[in-house]
């Protein structure tokens, strides 16, 4: 739903990198393909978006970096529009070759340092039908439907998308 390389309720606010740091490392040292999908609603905070955006720069075709951004927008009626922290993908997983993490918390510092969050991590080697695929699954739906946007592509989410001050 949320990616910030920051805390957001923590005064004051600081830069916490875990995650990107990791994800740039992965797809700079091992050439992993980086995708990642993230909440576009009316609570979104401005300061998510230059972030999103550094992460997708990373693409480049003459390094070979495999680095995309996109943004999910649930579709509201005005009667929907209405109902508080509503028509967002609540989503939070991360899918590799063979790993599910399914996770409570907003990939934030503060999600991970001071909530009581929590996760599943499942590894999986066999072959089937597996928790891994069924999320893959679910993830390529959501990154090639309709309500999916590149994070470039400014003009399909910037007036969806919450410009709630940091």
């Amino acid at each position: 739903m949320t990616y910030l390389p920051t805390t957001e309720f923590s005064r004051p606010e600081r830069f916490w990198p875990a995650i990107d740091t990791r994800l740039r490392a992965a797809a700079f040292e091992r050439g992993v393909t980086v995708r990642l999908l993230a909440g576009c609603w009316r609570h979104s905070r401005a300061s998510m978006f230059p972030f999103l955006r550094s992460l997708a720069a990373l693409a480049d075709n003459r390094t070979g970096y495999t680095v995309e951004v996109r943004l999910f927008m649930v579709p509201s009626s005005a009667a929907q529009a209405r109902i508080p922290y509503a028509r967002v993908n609540h989503n939070k997983y991360m899918v590799t070759e063979n790993t599910a993490y399914i996770g409570t918390s907003n990939w934030s510092g503060d999600y991970f340092e001071r909530t009581a969050g929590s996760a599943l991590v499942v590894k999986q080697m066999g072959d089937g039908d597996t928790i891994t695929e069924q999320l893959r699954g679910v993830f390529e739906r959501d990154w090639s439907s309709r309500y999916s946007v590149d994070i470039g592509d400014t003009e399909r989410w910037v007036n969806v998308c919450g410009s709630r001050q940091p």
